[in-house]
């Protein structure tokens, strides 16, 4: 079994991971932490996170014969993107890095899946079943206990050599493969991720309150933002980095290689307007395999307009929301007409 452990990360290299390693699945400490954070209501209106609980924390009740995990991470830095430039520029539109190419689901599934053959074509049929975020699965703790990092004060999982800025995905399996060692977490008293927030939802060292957290604001909630946050929430319009970028590791973060995260449709630094100014159709149309997509229309343009009412007061700005100010969603009308009164244009 050491032998094929050794052969299951070098393929997963050769497969485009840059790491990979194994976990037990013991997650009874995990569990009781998470149990404790969905009943102090951090989740907000993530109900899954609840309803699944039990099983996040069970790897063999998820998938019965689970005894073990093999855990792999794939950066996902694209050469183009250049955050801290387009968050000053706040007629311009923030995405965070993650989404600013294809939807990785897939292909991080794709690869694990890939992975999964080889080690049949090794060992014959075994038991075994692939995640990319997409399913109720402790990524960052089973992650943590394959040696690929510790968990930073931000919840994201940190390595010396990367950073956080990558995917990961696991391979729950019926193999008794060895486990790898936990490597120890070097945050030290460091707390810049904390101080980072733009929204203060790090409201303590490794302890997150999605509801205040931009990401959670522009991609899980399904309703109105509340008004108290929305001018924190600057011009990021899907997904927040900055924890990410504020963190020392991060200068280790490397770039990827990939071609499928490669910038798509200029997102990297478009203007709000002119994002702003996209039809149904061309939303479907232009983010078809991007992660964004899944939050739909509607929901783009409630980002949106928060993002133009933060945004400098120009004709062009002003121009955008007016045309709007009449859309068929009531969702959307509020917040133009919230943005609007920030430009002094009710």
């Amino acid at each position: 079994m050491s032998g094929l452990a050794a052969a299951v990360k070098a393929w997963g290299r050769e497969l485009g991971f840059q790491a990979v390693g194994i976990a037990d699945i013991d997650l009874a400490g995990a569990g009781a932490q998470l149990a404790e954070w969905v009943g102090g209501g951090y989740h907000g209106e993530m109900d899954y996170m609840a309803k699944h609980g039990s099983r996040r924390s069970r790897p063999e009740e998820l998938v019965p014969g689970t005894v073990r995990v093999i855990c792999a991470r794939m950066d996902y830095t694209p050469e183009s993107a250049d955050s801290a430039h387009v968050l000053r520029q706040t007629s311009k539109a923030f995405v965070a890095r993650y989404a600013l190419g294809r939807d990785y689901h897939k292909l991080v599934r794709a690869r694990l899946q890939s992975l999964a053959a080889r080690i049949e074509g090794e060992v014959g049929q075994f038991g075994y079943r692939v995640f990319a975020d997409s399913a109720p699965v402790m990524e960052v703790e089973l992650a943590r206990k394959a040696g690929l990092g510790w968990r930073g004060k931000h919840t994201l999982l940190l390595s010396r050599d990367a950073g956080s800025f990558f995917f990961l995905g696991e391979i729950y399996t019926d193999l008794p493969l060895p486990v790898d060692r936990p490597v120890t977490g070097h945050c030290g008293d460091c707390v810049r991720c904390i101080d980072a927030c733009p929204t203060r939802a790090i409201v303590g060292p490794y302890r997150l309150d999605a509801r205040r957290c931009i990401s959670y604001l522009t991609i899980e909630l399904k309703g109105s933002i509340p008004e108290p946050l929305r001018q924190l929430i600057g011009n990021r319009v899907y997904g927040c980095d900055d924890c990410q970028l504020a963190c020392p590791w991060n200068r280790f973060a490397r770039v990827s290689t990939e071609p499928d995260f490669r910038v798509r449709n200029g997102l990297d630094a478009a203007e709000l307007a002119e994002l702003f100014a996209w039809s149904e159709p061309d939303f479907r149309q232009r983010m078809a395999g991007s992660a964004i997509r899944r939050i739909g229309y509607e929901r783009w343009l409630r980002n949106l307009a928060v993002g133009l009412g933060n945004a400098p007061t120009t004709e062009r700005v002003v121009g955008a929301l007016r045309a709007r100010a009449g859309d068929a969603s009531p969702l959307v009308r509020e917040h133009v007409a919230w943005a609007l009164a920030r430009h002094g244009a009710a």
